[in-house]
């Protein structure tokens, strides 16, 4: 008789502990980061039918979540006092709030930059004399550096919008011409099919050595750079900093020039071949028969049109680290709508291979608009003029991805319901973000193992369940 008390007990106070471990945190349009503590968890058979079933096979192992430091977000962040600065900094980057671990920075100028600039804009200073990174000192770098206050541990990736001018055909920074706007003659336009870049060796050379002059500057004020992408979106010609490259060129660099300079410099930083922007998988495959380049080209990057080969190439290569490394931009509007489009973004990364998604604009003032004239989007909108602050909807999508999916965590492979995605930290603890898209509430049963969660999900909802 003792012996079955003291079991029930024992199971009672297992059950108790096991349901006050599970974390599960909301958000609706109308109510964000809400805690609903209306969760049933009960023991079942594995056979036990569900909407989201949730299995022990590890797929990716998760590398980390971020966003992009650019110039016109740090512009807008310094015009608020000390205070709120550092409230948004922290709940950007604190391992408490949105912990973002991985995150990029341009090299040079990007379509978020306050003009147009290099580290190097003497022509024909192939010996990279008068390399120099004095411009972020007084922008991006006290960016990084504040956000690194609040969290040491954040890394940092970079890639370059464009080359120095020097070094390009067009002699400019833009590749297209719109003349209210970057003042490029149509006839110095790039060609559509040719490369940007000025493939003669000294060119190359210089080009080679001027990343690894920037690793190591960044370096010397105490900020690592992990990985390099080599080109921002090398399949398009724009009106704002960017260079085409052909996929044989873009290999060639790498092969012969880029890992050939950071052996030389022993430099560990990882080279990537990135950031893609094309749906056509040959483009990748291209640089994968190039031996050469695939000594040191360490993963691939995708972004905008790439969201359509990575599926293809992830089924091809499954051993490949494969990055997310910018998330499409919006219309400035910042609302619920273009919030689930961006989830359908996540899932359809992380799904398709991906160990990293990245946010682009992280901070913006209110308007949103680009140096070229575009309204987009970003996580935090600030008014200058009057200092109001706004965490956008995107902001807690974000925050209910890597607020709780720890670096190294593992996705977790389930059934074919396609909104939602399931994680094992390295803590153990399971992560299922599930979103609800109807306009009703919906009642959703997860299983994992012989456990049982009951939730139902509020309309037009984010939810993460943690246990």
């Amino acid at each position: 008789m003792k012996r079955t008390v003291f079991f029930l007990i024992s199971n009672f106070y297992f059950l108790t502990l096991f349901a006050n471990q599970v974390e599960w945190i909301y958000s609706t349009p109308e109510k964000q980061w809400q805690k609903d503590e209306k969760i049933k968890i009960e023991n079942v058979s594995a056979n036990e039918n569900a909407d989201i079933k949730i299995t022990n096979e590890r797929l990716q192992q998760i590398e980390g979540f971020g966003g992009c430091f650019n110039e016109m977000g740090w512009d807008a962040l310094t015009t608020l006092p000390e205070k709120e600065r550092n409230d948004i900094l922290n709940k950007l980057f604190s391992p408490s709030e949105a912990n973002f671990t991985l995150n990029r920075v341009p090299m040079g100028a990007s379509d978020y930059a306050l003009s147009f600039y290099s580290f190097n804009d003497v022509a024909e200073d192939f010996a990279m004399v008068n390399f120099n990174i004095a411009r972020d000192r007084y922008i991006l770098l006290p960016y990084i550096k504040a956000a690194k206050n609040v969290n040491p541990d954040l890394k940092i990736w970079a890639s370059p919008w464009s080359p120095p001018a020097w070094l390009k055909t067009s002699n400019h920074y833009a590749g297209s011409s719109d003349e209210k706007y970057n003042g490029l003659a149509p006839e110095q336009a790039n060609s559509p099919q040719a490369t940007g870049f000025k493939m003669l060796k000294g060119h190359l050379d210089a080009y080679a050595l001027y990343f690894s002059k920037f690793i190591k500057a960044y370096e010397r004020e105490g900020i690592r750079i992990e990985a390099v992408h080599v080109q921002n979106e090398p399949c398009s010609n724009q009106k704002f900093p960017s260079c085409k490259w052909r996929a044989e060129d873009l290999a060639y660099f790498i092969g012969e020039y880029l890992g050939a300079q950071f052996e030389k410099d022993s430099i560990s930083t990882e080279i990537f071949f990135g950031t893609i922007n094309t749906s056509n998988p040959d483009y990748f495959r291209t640089a994968m028969k190039d031996e050469k380049a695939m000594k040191y080209i360490k993963g691939l990057g995708f972004q905008w049109s790439g969201k359509d080969a990575i599926p293809v190439i992830h089924r091809e290569n499954p051993q490949l680290r494969l990055w997310q490394t910018e998330s499409e931009c919006g219309n400035g509007k910042n609302d619920w709508q273009y919030a689930e489009y961006t989830w359908s973004l996540i899932n359809h990364y992380l799904s398709n291979g991906a160990s990293v998604y990245t946010y682009w604009n992280m901070i913006l003032d209110h308007t949103g608009v680009s140096a070229w004239g575009w309204r987009q989007n970003s996580l935090v909108s600030i008014e200058k003029a009057t200092g109001k602050v706004t965490y956008n909807p995107e902001y807690y999508l974000m925050k209910h991805l890597s607020g709780f999916v720890q670096h190294d965590a593992y996705r977790l492979k389930t059934n074919e319901n396609t909104d939602h995605l399931a994680f094992v930290n390295p803590d153990g603890k399971i992560v299922v973000l599930v979103v609800n898209k109807e306009e009703k509430e919906k009642n959703m049963k997860i299983v994992y193992g012989n456990k049982l969660i009951n939730a139902t999900l509020k309309a037009k909802s984010f939810n993460t369940i943690r246990f």
